[in-house]
C-alpha cells in the first residue's frame, strides 16, 4: 500500500514542526553541552513519542483511506461521539489537546526557557497528541538540566539564559 499525497503532507508538516523545535532549542542537543547526555527518563519519553506517532499515524491514515472525500477535522471529531464510550474519550481528548495542552506547553515552556513552545500544539494536530506531549516532556527535561548546569536563576517565573 502506497502513501497518499495527503498522508505525505501530514508527514512532512509533522516532521517540519519537529525539526523546527529541535532547531530552536538546538543548544540543548550540542555534544558535550550543558544538558548532558540522554537520561533514562528522557529516553522513555522518546520511546513513548515514537510509539504514539507510529500508532497515531497508522489509525489516522486508515481513517483518511476509509472515508476519502468525507475525511476532515469536523468529520473526524463527530466520529468521536458515536456512542457514550467514545464520547467520553473524545471529550477528554478535546479538552486536553485543544485547551489544556496549549496552555501547559506555552506557560511551562516559557517558565523553563524553551523557545517557541507553542509549536507543540500544531504539532499535536498533524502527528499525535501523545507524541507532541511526550516530545515536550523530553525537551523540558533537557531544558531543566541545561538550566541547572548554567545556574540559571528564576526571574518572575522564567529562567534567564546567557
Amino acid at each position: 500500500m502506497s502513501i497518499s499525497p495527503t498522508e505525505l503532507f501530514y508527514i512532512a508538516i509533522g516532521l517540519l514542526l519537529v525539526a523546527w523545535t529541535v532547531y530552536l532549542d538546538r543548544h540543548l542537543f550540542r555534544a558535550g553541552g550543558a544538558a548532558g547526555g540522554v537520561t533514562a527518563l528522557e529516553s522513555l519519553y522518546y520511546v513513548i513519542a515514537l510509539a504514539a506517532l507510529l500508532v497515531g499515524w497508522y489509525f489516522n491514515f486508515a481513517y483518511l483511506r476509509e472515508y476519502g472525500a468525507a475525511a476532515g477535522w469536523w468529520h473526524w471529531t463527530t466520529l468521536l461521539f458515536v456512542n457514550p464510550a467514545s464520547a467520553s474519550g473524545g471529550q477528554d481528548l478535546i479538552f486536553a489537546n485543544m485547551i489544556l495542552f496549549p496552555f501547559w506547553t506555552v506557560m511551562d515552556g516559557r517558565r523553563c526557557g524553551l523557545r517557541a513552545s507553542w509549536l507543540y500544539f500544531p504539532m499535536s494536530l498533524v502527528t499525535s497528541f501523545a507524541f507532541a506531549m511526550a516530545l515536550f516532556m523530553a525537551f523540558r527535561e533537557r531544558q531543566l538540566r541545561w538550566n541547572a548546569a548554567q545556574g540559571a536563576p528564576a526571574v518572575n517565573g522564567r529562567t534567564t539564559r546567557s
